[in-house]
C-alpha cells in the first residue's frame, strides 16, 4: 500500500499518475472533498496522518509550506507517530535543506528512512507524468522508490545526502522566478516602445535567451489570464524567501533574487496572492 499526503493541484495529479499505474492508494488532505475525485477512482481514504503511516509502506507528501509539513508529521496524529520501522517517507513540498534534514533526523530515530524529493514542473508535467525529481538521501532507499517517482516523472537527479534534493528545488525556483520577471520585463519594455506584444515575444523565442518555461506562460501573458493559476504568486514568494532564508544561514548575499522576490510581495499586497505568477507582466507594464 502506498500513502499519499496532500491532495492539492500538484499532490492530486501525482497521486492520480500512481492509482492509473495500478498502486494500491491511501491518501489524506486536509480537505476531504479535494480527495473525493482519487476516491471514486479508487483510493482509499484515511482520517489522519498517522492512519496512513500506520496502512502504507511508502509514504509521498506533497504539502503547501514549511508549516503544513510540520503540522502533518509531528503530534498525536502524525505520520511520525502512524509510521512503521523501516517504511519509507518520500517528501515532494518545497521546503529548506535545513528543514528537511530535521524531518530525516527525526525520522531516523524512529526507524523510518526518509527522502526529500521536490518537483520541477508545474500542472501539465505533474498530469502527464513528466515532473523532474530533486532526491536527497541514501542510494538505496532511492533505487526503492524510483519506480514511484518513475510514474510521476521523466528524470530523477539524485543530488547527495538528505537536504541536497530541496537544496536544488530552491537553486532552481530562484532562477524561475527570476526567468519569468526578466521576460515580462523585457516585453513590458518592447510594448513602451511600440512593439507590438505578439512580435516582441515572437522574437525574443527566435534568440537564444529564451529559456523552455518561457512557451509555457506566453499564452497568460499575451491574454492577461492570470486568475488560472499553475504556479500561484504565494508560491515563488515562499519559494524564494525560503532562498533567501537559506543563502542568510550560509553568509551568501543574493542581490538579483531579493529585488525579485520584493516584486513578487507587492503583486501578494495587491490582491494577486492566488493568481499565476505570470501576473508580474501586468505588475511591471506600463498602464
Amino acid at each position: 500500500m502506498i500513502g499519499f499526503i496532500g491532495i492539492g493541484i500538484m499532490g492530486s495529479r501525482m497521486a492520480g499518475r500512481l492509482l492509473d499505474a495500478g498502486y494500491d492508494l491511501i491518501i489524506y488532505n486536509r480537505t476531504q472533498s479535494k480527495a473525493k475525485p482519487l476516491i471514486d477512482k479508487g483510493a482509499q481514504w484515511a482520517n489522519s496522518p498517522q492512519e496512513v503511516g500506520e496502512q502504507a509502506s511508502i509514504i509521498v507528501t506533497m504539502l503547501a509550506n514549511p508549516q503544513a509539513v510540520d503540522a502533518v508529521a509531528y503530534g498525536g496524529n502524525g505520520l511520525l507517530a502512524g509510521m512503521k520501522s523501516g517504511a519509507l517517507w518520500i517528501d515532494s513540498s518545497t521546503i529548506s535543506p535545513t528543514q528537511s534534514a530535521k524531518l530525516a533526523g527525526a525520522a531516523k530515530q524512529e526507524g523510518i528512512r526518509f527522502l526529500d524529493a521536490p518537483v520541477a514542473g508545474s500542472t501539465g508535467p505533474a498530469e502527464k507524468g513528466e515532473l523532474i525529481f530533486f532526491v536527497g538521501g541514501d542510494e538505496a532507499d532511492l533505487a526503492e522508490a524510483w519506480p514511484l517517482l518513475d510514474v510521476m516523472g521523466k528524470e530523477v537527479h539524485h543530488k547527495g545526502p538528505n537536504g541536497t534534493g530541496t537544496a536544488m528545488k530552491l537553486v532552481n525556483n530562484l532562477m524561475l522566478g527570476q526567468t519569468v520577471a526578466a521576460f515580462s520585463e523585457a516585453v513590458a519594455f518592447g510594448e513602451s516602445l511600440g512593439l507590438d506584444k505578439t512580435g516582441v515575444i515572437k522574437s525574443l523565442f527566435a534568440g537564444p535567451t529564451a529559456a523552455p518555461i518561457l512557451h509555457f506562460k506566453e499564452n497568460k501573458i499575451m491574454k492577461e489570464d492570470f486568475e488560472n493559476a499553475d504556479f500561484k504568486v504565494n508560491s515563488i514568494y515562499k519559494d524564494m524567501e525560503l532562498a533567501s532564508e537559506e543563502a542568510y544561514a550560509h553568509g551568501f548575499a543574493l542581490p538579483l533574487s531579493n529585488l525579485v522576490k520584493a516584486m513578487y510581495g507587492l503583486c501578494q499586497q495587491q490582491g494577486k496572492g492566488d493568481y499565476d505568477f505570470a501576473t508580474i507582466y501586468d505588475f511591471l507594464k506600463k498602464k
